[in-house]
């Protein structure tokens, strides 16, 4: 146990650069994805999973074995060991696991016993904001694998692009304020090129939009679908409504008066 609390420690620097696997704690990097392990909120030490328990024992091993791949390499090696890994092998790490998660409930209770109103509360808004980072990085990632089109850029945003790499400046901060510095020193005429793009982006922007809620209406996502496309298929919907009504009226109207006619 002294051993796994040492690599518990260490955790942080298991997996680095291995960003697919680690998506899915619902952060972008393997640093934040364990930073919820070591409590940074300032409560106890949240465990690692059997998963990642795995991970911190047995990276060395696969390291040595493997100087020459790079960390996401390695870290798909690693990930394939664990799916053949046998149960009873697996069940190590997992009971270990539940042990640790026993020990981190009842600190956990403790911790949030002794909290100040205030502070809990403090402490419910920012797990709160967390998971709420957490939704938003796991819809711009469904997104992502839906194929949604990249948002339009503009003329400001294209000029950079361009004139990025070849800029002075010793920090990314510094480039961007010489960029900008730049951009508004230009007269309208050398703008005019970047906001011709810009335009150019809209429309290929839109374009593909249509193409892709498209498709996405027939997939039943209208969730992902912007409001002004929503409204206008409630809209065509609630028209053929209205005319299939009409259609409906119109034929009982012809029903009545072929029966008035008959019984004349």
């Amino acid at each position: 146990m002294a051993a796994v609390r040492s690599l518990l420690g260490r955790a942080a620097t298991v997996v680095t650069g291995a960003q697919r696997l680690l998506r899915a704690c619902g952060v972008g990097s393997a640093e934040k994805c364990f930073s919820r392990a070591i409590g940074t909120d300032g409560g106890p030490k949240r465990p690692l999973t059997a998963y990642f328990r795995f991970l911190a024992e047995n990276r060395p091993v696969f390291k040595q074995k493997n100087p020459e791949i790079n960390s996401k390499e390695l870290l798909k090696k690693m990930a394939g060991a664990w799916r053949e890994l046998p149960a009873s092998q697996k069940q190590v790490y997992e009971e270990a696991s539940k042990i640790e998660w026993q020990r981190y409930e009842k600190e956990l209770a403790a911790y949030k016993a002794q909290l100040t109103p205030a502070q809990a509360e403090a402490l419910k808004e920012e797990r709160s904001r967390r998971q709420a980072k957490r939704r938003t990085l796991r819809i711009r990632r469904e997104l992502t694998v839906l194929g949604k089109p990249k948002k339009t850029r503009s003329a400001f945003n294209i000029f950079v692009s361009e004139k990025f790499k070849a800029s002075e400046g010793i920090s990314s901060t510094a480039k961007m304020k010489q960029l900008y510095d730049t951009w508004q020193k230009l007269s309208s005429s050398q703008k005019q090129p970047y906001m011709q793009l810009a335009e150019d982006d809209k429309v290929r922007y839109e374009n593909e939009m249509k193409l892709w809620e498209a498709k996405m209406i027939q997939l039943g996502r209208e969730d992902l679908v912007r409001s002004k496309e929503k409204k206008a298929k409630k809209k065509t919907a609630k028209t053929a409504k209205k005319a299939e009504s009409v259609k409906a009226s119109s034929r009982e109207q012809k029903v009545k008066l072929k029966l008035k006619k008959s019984e004349e």
